[in-house]
């Protein structure tokens, strides 16, 4: 949900350029007022910048001071992009051009492909995955699944910075960058993919800024035509921007400083992807007399709400963080925010869905509503948790809208009512539009009253009904309306990606939160090694999770609800702690000073498929404080005792069952086998290879010959057959 829904669907056109500047407060009317020289908008969250960059270029354009062919407006989401659009129609702007880095430049290439190369532009790769597994296998690698992902993430990153294969682990190096594996298997794998692309005439989609790129380099005519066609650049998001993103805006501009640029540092969540706050922080340095407007003025969120978001950021630290802007809240006060300890998962996803219901049953809508979580594996047990209260939801990044079956058939049924309906006995009787829409859709599978439960059935009921509204919305605003008007209505927001609303909670990962808000927003899960992520270890990265948790936090309009578990399953040893980005700011806590990052190189830390480093062997520090561990059962922890874990409860209860019954067969007391500290750092690390194993201190080269095919196959989830173990 997003600050354009919560206003009228269908407002009027701005009668004239003087219009357009209406209910803008002085610093938005400022931005949209600079129309000339470069402009840098430091938006804070909640602040309006869509609004004011949108009625900058709507102004423009209105104005007669900008031709709308001219302008070329880029984001980093089709969503995004579809919503500029479509706010830029509604202020009487269109024509003007909104879109993303990727889409823009590959509009641009596939024009100028001809010309620059000849031929025929080679076809667009969608999904890479494959592809990087047919490369590993030529080099005589095998990835599993978690693998692919890592390794394919490695090479967008080192295209989009554009570093080459030979490059990469020389890169890793400088950027303090840790790679899911050996470093010289990936620059093996990414250069071997390269020319599968190659042998198959295929592009990726950094190929396509790296072809754009080299294009403009090396073609100054084609270069200068680009350059006469655009000659007005406006760069959302521009916190998000990658070297490479940034060398193409270079280039479309030339020498001209006809820029407008708008972020917020304090929202960098995507440095994994080359993603890096610099270019905005150095515009003032690039750009020495350009335009500094601040948007500090928080329409969206309750002062208490703004309070908290603030308290996250004070707390921040680097340069992200010297850069900060200070919300000031502009709505009515609200309810505090809310903290929530529960016993387990499944009792934190019940609780939460019980809440849900009561804020539905008060009033709120389902759509207002959103679950938000740290990782897209978390959303299952919310998921089923919402569908036994009987509450409705939607997976946020799940198929697009206009690209379900449902809206497809249902897009061709209301088109071919437009067209002959005089002839449809279903519109006999009706005469409103909002009628007309209802009795096609019936035969759709819409009905008044939805169908119960979760599931296909639900889905598609939600979409035929999120057309219906949009029908109710229109002949609102537009009495006169037919449904010719709703099939050019619908065509419009499907070339731009404008959905309507779907009447559900929204599950999203904070991650693909980041643009929406809600009127009440539940944040689940928020336990240390979640929130942050148990392989942040630097500063940066650290800063990177706190910056997520703003980035959550300032998505809630009203209500706001922060919660954690103490374990993992019922039962479970409730080890878990809450975020210590909380600390000093939930109610009887106080502000942990100089939480270090984890050392590089602790069993435990490492995410999925990465290989974990050797041990220390200078003095041995806890991987969560950094303080210096002298407790040999800490030492074998790599933490202090008191620090929280990040421990798989299940599987630390199976090493201890799996423990007693090898300690009956050798006769000797459990601690023999292996003692519960060195249990614990199992459950931890989950290790997954004998090296990794062996690396865990308690298990050495003798243990890990007598147990280690047993306690392998325990992490890997596997049933170990009875009597079948090698004690």
């Amino acid at each position: 949900m997003t600050a354009a829904t919560h206003t009228t669907l269908f407002p009027q056109v701005p009668q004239d350029a003087d219009a357009v500047l209406d209910g803008l407060d002085p610093e938005q009317r400022e931005v949209a007022t600079a129309l000339h020289g470069p402009v840098c908008v430091l938006a804070g969250a909640g602040t309006g910048k869509t609004r004011a960059i949108t009625h900058r270029i709507a102004y423009g354009v209105r104005a007669g001071i900008l031709q709308p062919a001219s302008v070329l407006a880029v984001t980093f989401t089709n969503r995004a992009a579809g919503e500029m659009r479509g706010r830029l129609r509604q202020l009487g702007a269109a024509g003007v051009q909104a879109r993303t880095f990727h889409s823009a430049a590959l509009r641009q290439l596939q024009y100028f492909w001809p010309k620059a190369v000849g031929g025929d532009l080679p076809r667009l790769l969608d999904r890479k995955a494959q592809a990087v597994a047919d490369a590993a296998l030529r080099c005589r690698l095998r990835l599993d699944r978690t693998e692919l992902r890592d390794v394919t993430a490695e090479i967008e990153w080192a295209k989009v910075t554009q570093t080459v294969p030979a490059d990469y682990p020389a890169a890793l190096v400088k950027t303090l960058r840790e790679a899911p594996r050996d470093p010289a298997e990936i620059s093996q794998i990414y250069a071997m993919y390269e020319e599968v692309k190659r042998e198959r005439d295929l592009l990726d989609f950094e190929d396509v800024l790296l072809l754009m790129v080299g294009i403009l380099q090396d073609r100054h005519d084609i270069a200068e035509q680009v350059r006469r066609q655009y000659q007005h650049f406006v760069v959302d998001e521009y916190q998000d921007v990658s070297p490479l993103q940034q060398r193409l805006l270079e280039l479309w501009l030339g020498d001209r400083d006809s820029l407008c640029v708008v972020g917020d540092a304090s929202q960098t969540i995507y440095s994994f992807t080359g993603a890096t706050p610099d270019h905005l922080l150095d515009f003032r340095v690039r750009h020495p007399h350009a335009t500094v407007v601040k948007l500090v003025r928080d329409y969206r969120s309750t002062p208490q709400v703004v309070h908290l978001a603030n308290g996250i950021l004070g707390q921040a630290r680097g340069r992200a963080a010297d850069h900060r802007l200070e919300l000031v809240s502009q709505r009515e006060p609200g309810p505090e925010p809310d903290y929530t300890a529960y016993g387990d998962e499944p009792a934190e996803a019940e609780g939460t869905a019980r809440r849900i219901r009561d804020l539905i049953a008060s009033g709120t809508p389902a759509a207002e509503i959103a679950v938000l979580y740290r990782i897209n594996a978390q959303s299952e047990i919310h998921e089923q948790a919402l569908a036994d209260a009987g509450v409705p939801y939607q997976l946020r990044g799940a198929e697009r809208f206009f690209e379900r079956q449902e809206v497809r058939e249902a897009g061709a049924a209301l088109r071919g009512a437009a067209r002959f309906g005089t002839n449809d006995r279903l519109l006999d009787d009706v005469v409103d539009l909002p009628s007309q829409v209802r009795a096609v859709l019936s035969t759709k599978g819409w009905s008044t009253t939805p169908p119960a439960g979760s599931g296909a059935a639900r889905d598609r009921w939600e979409s035929l009904a999120a057309l219906v509204r949009l029908a109710e919305d229109l002949a609102r605003a537009r009495p006169d309306a037919t449904l010719a008007d709703l099939v050019a209505e619908l065509d419009e927001r499907a070339a731009a990606q404008h959905a309507p609303t779907v009447q559900g909670v929204t599950l999203a990962s904070l991650h693909a939160a980041k643009g929406l808000e809600w009127d009440a927003v539940f944040l689940v899960g928020l336990t240390d090694g979640m929130v942050p992520i148990t392989y942040a270890r630097t500063d940066e990265q650290l800063e990177e999770e706190r910056r997520l948790l703003y980035v959550g936090v300032t998505r809630a309009r009203r209500h706001l609800s922060l919660s954690w578990s103490l374990s993992r399953t019922p039962g479970g040893r409730p080890h878990r702690e809450p975020s210590r980005f909380l600390n000093g700011l939930r109610p009887g806590t106080t502000p942990v000073a100089g939480h270090a990052p984890a050392a590089a190189g602790n069993a435990g830390t490492a995410s999925p498929g990465t290989a974990r480093p050797r041990r220390h062997r200078g003095p041995v520090r806890c991987r969560v404080c950094g303080s210096t561990l002298t407790a040999a059962g800490e030492m074998k922890l790599m933490r202090c005792e008191d620090c929280p874990s990040d421990m798989d409860e299940a599987l630390y209860e199976r090493l201890l069952d799996w423990r007693s019954g090898q300690a009956r067969q050798l006769g000797q007391p459990d601690y023999c086998v292996f003692t519960e500290k060195t249990l614990m750092a199992i459950a931890e690390a989950a290790p997954s290879t004998d090296a990794e194993l062996a690396a865990i201190p308690g298990v050495g080269i003798r243990k890990l010959n007598r147990f280690g095919t047993d306690v392998l196959a325990i992490c890997a989830g596997r049933q170990l057959p009875d009597g079948d173990s090698e004690a």
